[in-house]
């Protein structure tokens, strides 16, 4: 099995290539949940500071399901003011994630 550092990059890697987050970015990330399964992780993967989430499965096969969930208690209709102290490819991530979770409960 793999450690759990290694899953730990493995997911903000694929998070940040998914999203096409510039490499300088990627310490933006921070792991706030980490549970290791039987062949895989389960990772929450967040902004500090944020209450933004994205959860990741990471197999032993050192590989990301593709299929991860975004977790927020706000939606894309709130003001996302608290978005301007981020680097903009996060910011604009995290604003389209919000807006898309709302569209998926409406």
């Amino acid at each position: 099995m793999f450690s759990q550092t290694e899953a730990e990059k493995l997911a903000i890697n694929f998070l940040s290539n998914e999203w096409e987050i510039p490499e300088a970015e990627k310490e933006w990330f921070t792991v706030k949940y980490s549970r290791q399964e039987t062949s895989w992780y389960i990772l929450e993967v967040g902004i500090e500071g944020y209450p933004d989430y994205w959860i990741l499965q990471v197999y032993d096969t050192y590989e990301c399901d593709p299929c991860y969930t975004f977790v927020s208690p706000l939606s894309g209709y709130e003001d996302t003011d608290d978005l301007n102290e981020l680097p903009e490819s996060i910011a604009k991530m995290i604003a389209f994630e919000r807006s898309s979770q709302m569209s998926q409960t409406a």
